[in-house]
């Protein structure tokens, strides 16, 4: 299959999503010192879309919402979002990182680090009211979080601090929803979870999701769309279109198969190949990849592990209706 005719027929929006597009790259070019990680993109992701981005260690799948975060400047091009060039700190961007457990001793609840996710962009410390308990009331009900809000973080699981991750990205009320490995060391049950809760939302406020994974199986059955980068080139298309022995040798330049089995895909061929080990096994595997990736994208208010804010050092805490806990 010939890489124009993938692109071509993946230009129309998925029946899942909207024709509305919330987010647009035009002829978009990013690449470091004499690297390039991809060129002339073009990518419209539509209200409701859902979107895999796959690819190699190195490919700039981090970069990519970086720039989107308005964190990383295209070399060339143009990104948009809602009509409008991005800017760092839009607020109707939600962000949810890699799940990285709390540091043990951790003072922050559970309704806290949602808290963060409601003002926490905000300059000093957050000014208890009924309006904000309310606020986050709602986002850990919509999540599914509200029977373990007051419980410190750092005695939670991972699948549990990632739904509280969701809810704070929900905080801001979103159209677009970017998710930066968010099953990283998740057992089996608790990707399905948090899969299925991204997804609902999704379909529930008609957000485009972007979603980075190097396992596409675990939202398999979620993508509308994948998004392929390797060796400075893409693919777009549905998943039959690109998750294809044919087009994935293109893109690497030596054989590559792709097999399906039991309703999973698995790719052989390539080490850095999504879900592939050295060995062409198929097995998830952490993200160390792209050159900036340790200045990871974070929006300002999450919190990937035990930080240094404000709300981490106070040795007292406000409740939300406004009195001192100690």
């Amino acid at each position: 299959m010939d890489s124009t005719d993938v692109t071509a027929r993946a230009s129309a929006a998925p029946q899942a999503a909207s024709l509305e597009s919330v987010l647009s790259l035009r002829d978009a070019t990013l690449g470091f010192a004499d690297r390039p990680l991809w060129s002339g993109l073009d990518l419209d992701v539509h209200a409701g879309e859902f979107i895999a981005v796959l690819g190699a260690n190195g490919s700039g799948k981090t970069s990519l919402l970086k720039v989107i975060l308005g964190q990383q400047k295209l070399q060339s091009g143009s990104v948009d979002f809602g009509g409008e060039p991005v800017t760092r700190g839009n607020r109707r961007i939600g962000y949810i990182p890699q799940q990285k457990l709390a540091d043990e001793g951790t003072p922050l609840r559970a309704r806290d680090l949602v808290g963060l996710g409601v003002d926490g962009h905000r300059w000093g410390v957050p000014w208890p009211s009924k309006k904000r308990k309310q606020r986050i009331d709602e986002l850990l009900d919509a999540v599914g979080a509200a029977s373990y809000a007051k419980v410190p973080i750092s005695t939670l699981s991972g699948g549990e601090q990632q739904r509280l991750r969701v809810g704070q990205a929900l905080a801001g009320d979103p159209r677009l929803l970017l998710c930066d490995e968010p099953l990283l060391s998740l057992d089996l049950a608790h990707q399905r979870a948090v899969s299925e809760l991204i997804d609902r939302h999704r379909r529930e406020r008609q957000l485009g999701v972007l979603f980075v994974t190097h396992d596409v199986n675990p939202v398999l059955d979620l993508v509308d769309r994948v998004l392929y980068l390797a060796g400075g080139r893409f693919r777009i298309g549905t998943p039959d279109q690109v998750l294809r022995s044919e087009v994935l040798s293109e893109l690497y330049g030596s054989p590559v198969d792709v097999i399906r089995t039991r309703g999973r895909i698995v790719v052989v061929g390539t080490s850095d190949a999504p879900g592939a080990h050295p060995d062409g096994s198929h097995a998830h595997h952490d993200e160390q990849h792209d050159p900036a990736h340790d200045a990871e994208a974070t929006a300002p208010f999450a919190l990937n592990s035990a930080t240094s804010t404000g709300a981490v050092k106070r040795k007292w805490r406000s409740s939300d209706d406004g009195t001192e806990e100690p």
